[in-house]
């Protein structure tokens, strides 16, 4: 029986936000510890997983530079130390 998961998609990386990259990429990481598979799939779920986890952290940098760059323009200064 094939097993599929709904949380895998084919949207672009690029396209998608931090929640439904990271799950996807939660989805990969599951299927990838479970699954005995052929190599040639194994390596394309690695991949997508590595692209998934850079607009993760892409992502993320964004949003902490934004939360920083609100930290100045309200102090009217430099930002905190995080």
């Amino acid at each position: 029986m094939v097993k599929k998961s709904p949380a895998i998609t084919q949207t672009p990386v690029e396209d998608l936000t931090y929640e439904q990259a990271f799950a996807e990429l939660e989805g990969i990481v599951t299927l990838l510890e479970q699954e005995q598979t052929e190599l040639e799939a194994t390596i394309a779920w690695f991949e997508r997983g590595q692209a998934l986890a850079k607009r993760c952290q892409d992502l993320l940098d964004k949003a902490e530079m934004r939360v920083r760059t609100l930290g100045v323009d309200t102090a009217g200064g430099e930002p905190e130390e995080v």
